[in-house]
């Protein structure tokens, strides 16, 4: 039986012991496109009993769907950075088995979702009653260990799960064409999910399923509070927008172990992964338009597909189809004025690109296993094309500026490949409160106050528009 000490996680606060309460579509040229591949696999991790999913499956019907510039020198005379080969086999992120500090925690969550997923079906209509998004609308539910009428026996510790708005986060997975069955079957299968350190400076941590469909990240309660606050305009904007780049929500829950003096809590969120896909992705970038800080501190020989660049590291220009180019740019305005109006800031788009030529010089190398089978690319290019995922696109290098501190100032250099991208808004539920206001501050004292990231959230949706603006361009 797993340990039942307490751990700390980030994002963790004690609390005392309290009483139990009880769109709009948009046409664009055919393309191609990444499909999801996921295993499917059974639900007896973690519990001794499973839900039925046949019944699961007839109620729901067919719910488908941030050094010098010298570092940098020695990139110049190359088309791009050193792109390391892909490891065969080698999945991101630490495995969560028995032993692992966090496995009683995982093994919560699994047990949490099975519950959810069963108690709660999506209504028949998307209109939903101001009621759902009350923030007070939460659901507690104990599970001990010996089960009860309404959970299963299990072999973690006692604790309680909470769900969040749980009409409306059920509603949005009907909305984003998720299953059900599939969905519990990514998180609670018997595949192990696995752990990966946050590239920010939050210290949450972050899960990814074995299939790489969803993230998993612990939170604060001040993230929570915000995205339960926006959660109204949220929902109305992602049924509107079907191409929207904004992260995708699918459930807000939360863990309370117990059975000690002082209780802990985690909270988390179920997002999409927007890097869900056969290709491998051989770089990724976070762009916010600032400068201030925005350059890996990671040597050139350190770097590999796994690496977070940042704005400064950014060396060529995205260039997109026509008519899907301004699609983008309608897309980046319309979420970006919802950020704003929600007084959002702190939020970067997330860049991953695969280059096609070295899927080849995989394949053709000796020990090289190609990116993608022809199995994979024929399934790939009947998927539904959308923004932002798997992009048939190209990008040309740019010559770096020598000061080192320009954003994507510098010539063009005509040097141009064939890429897909994968691209998304990511980290909005930071809002403009008083520890943003004092950092501000603090910083403007030091640098220039245009280029730090702590700016109010109008001059951060400006700021981050012009660079992302730059940073893409039709492609002629």
């Amino acid at each position: 039986m797993p340990s039942t000490k307490i751990v700390t996680w980030p994002g963790v606060e004690a609390v005392q012991k309290k009483p139990v309460q009880r769109r709009r579509k948009v046409s664009a040229p055919a393309a191609d496109a990444d499909a999801d591949h996921g295993r499917r696999s059974s639900l007896s991790r973690g519990s001794s009993t499973s839900l039925d999913m046949d019944s699961l499956a007839l109620a729901e019907g067919e719910a488908g769907k941030e050094a010098q510039t010298d570092r940098w020198s020695s990139l110049l005379s190359s088309s791009i950075m050193p792109t390391p080969p892909p490891r065969p086999g080698k999945k991101q992120g630490e495995t969560i088995t028995k032993g692992h500090r966090n496995y009683e925690l995982v093994l919560n969550l699994q047990l949490g979702i099975r519950h959810t997923v069963g108690k709660y079906s999506a209504p028949a209509s998307l209109d939903l009653k101001p009621s759902a998004f009350d923030p007070k609308e939460k659901v507690w539910t104990r599970f001990p260990p010996e089960g009860s009428k309404h959970t299963p026996p299990h072999q973690s510790c006692d604790f309680r799960w909470k769900d969040y708005c749980p009409l409306v986060f059920r509603t949005l997975c009907k909305l984003f064409g998720v299953n059900p069955v599939d969905y519990m079957n990514s998180i609670c299968g018997e595949e192990a999910l696995r752990e990966i350190s946050s590239p920010g400076k939050s210290g949450c941590f972050f899960y990814l399923t074995n299939d790489d469909k969803y993230m998993i990240k612990t939170m604060k309660q001040s993230e929570v509070k915000v995205l339960l606050r926006m959660l109204p305009s949220y929902y109305k904007h992602v049924r509107a927008f079907e191409n929207t780049l904004i992260t995708k929500f699918f459930g807000l829950h939360s863990v309370k172990l117990t059975g000690a003096a002082i209780q802990k809590k985690v909270r988390f969120v179920i997002m999409g992964n927007l890097f869900c896909t056969n290709y491998a992705i051989h770089r990724r970038f976070d762009l916010k338009g600032s400068s201030q800080g925005r350059m890996t501190d990671k040597p050139i020989d350190q770097i590999n597909e796994h690496t977070t660049l940042k704005d400064l590291d950014l060396n060529f220009i995205f260039r997109l189809q026509g008519s899907w180019f301004q699609e983008f740019c309608r897309q980046v305005d319309k979420d970006c004025e919802l950020l704003e109006q929600e007084r959002i800031m702190d939020y970067s788009l997330l860049v991953g690109i695969h280059f096609k030529d070295r899927c080849k010089d995989s394949s053709n190398s000796e020990n090289g296993t190609p990116d993608v089978t022809t199995e994979d690319s024929e399934q790939n290019r009947k998927a539904p094309l959308k923004l932002g995922i798997c992009m048939h696109s190209r990008v040309e290098n740019v010559l770096k500026n020598p000061d080192g501190e320009s954003l994507l100032l510098g010539d063009l250099t005509g040097e141009i490949q064939d890429v897909i991208l994968f691209f998304g808004i990511i980290d909005i539920l930071q809002d403009y409160d008083i520890s943003k206001k004092l950092e501000h501050a603090y910083k403007a004292m030091q640098y220039d106050p245009n280029s730090i990231s702590a700016v109010d959230p109008k001059q951060y949706c400006k700021r981050f528009r012009d660079f992302i603006y730059r940073a893409f361009t039709k492609d002629v």
